[in-house]
């Protein structure tokens, strides 16, 4: 079932929160909504869902071809999990991912026997087998949120939707629970569309990023398209570490930074800190001379901070703790920088 959302508008009072907003989530994907705080990603989800507060001021909701702007929200056949759960803190695990089966109307409602299969069954889907009896309170974070995600998929819905599923988990528990919701859905195949603002997640495990930003949609593409050719100077800041250097900081064809011909036509270049190499300064060479300020080795990754001898612009490096070790490099060196690739939003430039 797909998810298309056409020249959606929602305003709260004075504050605009979509301005006309398309969206097309394919059938069967997981679809990632990502942005800072205010810039209407949960809004939107809401809207989708049907949920009161957030009806649209305009434009159309269609589930795989069917007009459902109008349809209540408990008749969407919808699957939601919020952030905090909102699981029955007086029902067993049991009883929680049974309400909405119980709750349909009668000639909907399954038998109880066929209640509790479907329970069992998918308890057993999210890895949660034996643990019917217990209450979310004796559970861990990341077993409540799949209580809740089985919950949601009791009721059979035509699409799941997310709100920031994992940001009250801590970063471990994010980081396993995300990687199971990938191989989860590539069991189900239910259209999925999730909220979050962390760009690792996202990228992660969508198989699509929608970009959102001051109520609009940014840019909408793979993980690796929205990171390699990012469609505007807001999502190369929002996605990934980037350097932001202004003019005379561009690279000619030997790698100098100058101003000529090769400087960004806006005087703003952007540049990713592993888009950088380093070597000992020679002035005989070619390069952007720089003063090493700050070493981080912790990891398999060194990250470099360092400051642009010209301009004093703070330029961020990342490089292998090998490479590191071989140019047997130390705080307050100075130091050539090559920039293998820069963007302008004009020309990309290749080095």
């Amino acid at each position: 079932m797909s998810i298309e959302a056409t020249s959606i508008r929602k305003s709260f009072g004075s504050f605009t929160a979509l301005a006309g907003v398309d969206l097309k989530v394919p059938r069967g994907k997981l679809v990632a909504l990502l942005g800072p705080s205010g810039s209407g990603k949960t809004t939107l989800l809401r809207v989708i869902a049907g949920l009161e507060i957030a009806d649209p001021d305009s434009g159309r909701i269609r589930f795989h071809g069917e007009d459902v702007t109008d349809v209540p929200a408990g008749r969407r056949k919808v699957g939601f999990v919020f952030q905090h759960y909102a699981l029955f803190r007086h029902m067993s695990v049991f009883e929680n991912v049974a309400f909405g089966l119980r709750v349909q109307r009668r000639r909907e409602r399954l038998d109880k026997s066929a209640i509790a299969a479907r329970v069992r069954h998918l308890l057993s889907l999210v890895q949660l087998d034996g643990l019917e009896g217990r209450f979310p309170s004796q559970l861990s974070g990341g077993q409540r949120q799949r209580v809740a995600l089985a919950r949601a998929l009791a009721v059979e819905p035509k699409v799941l939707l997310l709100d920031e599923p994992f940001g009250a988990l801590d970063a471990k528990v994010r980081k396993e629970l995300r990687r199971w919701l990938r191989r989860f859905h590539d069991e189900i195949h239910l259209t999925t569309l999730f909220v979050t603002h962390d760009q690792e997640e996202a990228l992660e495990i969508a198989d699509e990023v929608v970009i959102m930003n001051k109520a609009r949609i940014e840019q909408v593409g793979t993980p690796q398209q929205v990171y390699d050719h990012p469609a505007s100077p807001f999502v190369y800041q929002f996605i990934g570490n980037v350097n932001v250097l202004k003019a005379p900081t561009m690279v000619a064809a030997g790698g100098v930074v100058g101003s000529g011909p090769d400087v960004a036509p806006d005087g703003v270049v952007y540049v990713r800190p592993h888009d950088i190499e380093i070597s000992p300064y020679d002035p005989s060479c070619q390069g952007l001379p720089a003063v090493l300020r700050y070493i981080h080795s912790a990891g398999s990754q060194a990250r470099l901070i360092l400051e642009q001898v010209q301009s004093r612009e703070t330029i961020e490096v990342e490089t292998s703790r090998s490479e590191i070790s071989n140019l047997k490099l130390k705080v307050n060196d100075l130091v050539l920088l090559h920039l293998r690739r820069a963007h302008s939003f004009e020309d990309d430039y290749t080095i």
